[in-house]
This record gives C-alpha cells, sequence and structure tokens, in this order.
C-alpha cells in the first residue's frame, strides 16, 4: 500500500508485503475490493455504517508515562497500546488510533528507534514531539511517516509545563494526509476467547521493565485495570486483555542530554510470550520475521490467538525486566 502524504508531512508512507488472506467476516468497499468487517487493532466487528477502512492511516501517538504527564489525555479512546522502555528505566507508550480520533491526545513526547518495529506492521504514522537527529534519520530510512511539533494539529497548552505541554488534535493530524480508504492489516492474530486454552488463574500482573519501573495490574469485572496509571479519571485504557512480549534490548548508540544510556527494543525474532485474559495467563511463544512483519503467536499445541478486544502490550526486556503474577 501507499501513502500518500500532503507536503506538510515529513515523508512518503512505505508498502509492505501483501498479508495472507483473512478468515474475518467482510464488506465491500467503495473501491469494490472486498475488506474484513472487523477493525484491524481489535479485532471486533464493525457495527451499523462503520467502516474500517479509513482515509488516513494508524496514528501512532507517543505518550509520556511518568508522573509529569498526568493526568494523560485521549488513552481511553484509544484502540490498542504498547509499552516500550525508554533511557533512565522509564517507559513510554505507543498509543494506536485508528478507529476514533480525539481532539486532545498527550502529553506527546519524542519517539525512539525502537518504533520502527512498533509502528510498521500497519503503514502506521507517528506523532510526535520530535527526537534526536539519528532516530530521524532511521524512521525516515525504514519509511515511516511522522508528524512532529509544527505540524496541523500539534499544539503547547497553556496549563501544562514543557516539555510535558504537547498536545495532538488527531482529526485535524488527520486532515493533512491524502489516500485513499485503506484498511491496515490486523495488527494481532485475533480470534476468541474460547479459543484459548485453559492457562492458569493470574488476576493480578506485575511488569517490571529494566531500572525500576513496574506496571502493575488486577482483573476486575472482565477487564483489567493499571493500577498505577497517569490517566485522566474516566479517561482509562480499557484493557480486555495484556499481552506481555519478552524482548531483547540492546543500545540504541546514543546518549539522552542527561547522559543516559539509551535503550532499543529488538521486535524481530522470537521470545516468551504471556498472554493474560479472563484472569488466566496462557503461556507462549511470540515470532516476527521482520521489522514491518505480522506478529505470530503460538503454543506447542500450535497457533495462539487474541480474543478480539483492547490490548495493551508490554514489552518487557529478556535479560533485566520481570513478570510476577498471581
Amino acid at each position: 500500500m501507499a501513502v500518500l502524504l500532503s507536503a506538510s508531512l515529513l515523508l512518503a508512507g512505505c508498502s509492505k508485503d501483501d498479508a495472507e488472506p483473512s478468515s474475518a467476516p467482510t464488506q465491500e468497499v467503495e473501491e469494490s475490493e472486498t475488506i474484513p468487517a472487523t477493525w484491524p487493532l481489535t479485532g471486533l466487528e464493525a457495527t451499523g455504517k462503520e467502516n474500517p477502512s479509513r482515509k488516513h492511516p494508524v496514528l501512532v501517538t507517543k505518550i509520556d508515562n511518568t508522573s509529569s504527564s498526568a493526568p494523560q489525555v485521549g488513552l481511553g479512546k484509544a484502540d490498542l497500546v504498547v509499552e516500550e522502555l525508554v533511557e533512565g528505566g522509564l517507559t513510554r507508550l505507543a498509543a494506536f488510533f485508528y478507529s476514533d480520533l480525539p481532539d486532545k491526545v498527550g502529553p506527546v513526547r519524542s519517539m525512539r528507534a525502537s518504533d520502527i518495529g512498533i509502528v510498521s506492521p500497519v503503514d502506521g504514522a507517528v506523532v510526535t514531539s520530535g527526537a534526536a537527529g539519528g532516530t530521524i534519520a532511521r524512521i525516515r530510512d525504514a519509511g515511516i511517516p511522522f508528524f512532529q511539533e509544527g505540524a496541523e494539529g500539534l499544539y503547547r497548552a497553556s496549563d501544562r509545563r514543557a516539555p510535558y505541554n504537547v498536545f495532538a488534535n488527531l482529526g485535524d493530524v488527520a486532515s493533512a494526509i491524502k489516500q485513499k480508504s485503506l484498511r491496515p492489516d490486523d495488527y494481532l492474530p485475533w480470534g476468541e476467547a474460547a479459543d484459548l486454552p485453559k492457562g492458569q488463574k493470574a488476576r493480578t500482573i506485575a511488569a517490571r521493565f529494566s531500572g525500576g519501573h513496574t506496571t502493575n495490574w488486577s482483573y476486575r469485572k472482565g477487564g483489567y485495570v493499571n493500577e498505577n496509571s497517569h490517566a485522566a479519571a474516566g479517561d482509562e485504557f480499557p484493557a480486555d486483555t495484556v499481552l506481555v512480549l519478552r524482548v531483547r534490548v540492546v543500545d540504541a548508540g546514543y546518549r539522552d542530554p542527561a547522559g543516559n544510556f539509551v535503550p532499543e527494543t529488538v521486535l524481530t525474532g522470537r521470545g516468551q510470550a504471556m498472554l493474560f485474559h479472563g484472569g488466566r495467563l496462557v503461556r507462549g511463544t511470540w515470532k516476527k520475521a521482520g521489522l514491518d512483519a505480522a506478529l505470530t503467536l503460538s503454543t506447542k499445541a500450535g497457533e495462539l490467538v487474541v480474543p478480539a478486544g483492547h490490548v495493551w502490550i508490554e514489552l518487557v526486556p529478556a535479560e533485566d525486566g520481570d513478570v510476577t503474577y498471581r
């Protein structure tokens, strides 16, 4: 697919290999091509007049995930969220917006080379406050379009202090994009809860990243609650599933302004997967053949699917991170 952007964009979109045919329900679109009648980032069926083929790409917005970001705005309307390690042992969120584009999201922060493997499988565009020069070069080389401060839709809020005052109106960001109606490939191998192995009981989760940051979850009333979220009240991400991927972390090759090591998550190859759904844990393996390849999951018995719904993905370092549950 080619994503054609206006002159205000820094780079045109890239294309990727054709995906395997989907077995999901389908619907007809204007161009008379058949597309799955499900949302690519949740696997949920489109209802009524909803059309999962949009005239904008997935907008992956980088959101600060420290106490300085409180309250985070817009997470409640995200389709999917990926939490990744950044320098200083902190984490940052890559929030995926496609089915709904809220008029205020943030605080928006800088992107990382780790985002290449996170964003590429759905030909997404990154909404960011900016990035280090080396990161920008690598994002451009990967063919990923991005909008940074100064682009249409990004602004500084007067009631926040820098650098936690950059926000985005994603509808305005999308208005700068020129493309035909397209539906991205599914981000995860969607299925139903009934398709999952029984697994084991796990009603609380502690995902510890290198450097000591831990994201805590508890299973309540059919969903997962982020116990140390910085989201505004009523604007929390509605996680139906928490998917933990144990990943390799390498040196990005430069230091931040404070002299901290900048980590880069390698989202290719294979590793341990832990799928938490319905208050239970199913263990498996994740595989990703390349930065723009789809993520696949499996157990010893075969393919592992993710129940359709809202998923929070934790990219926990395999060496220095840890995941506990009970």
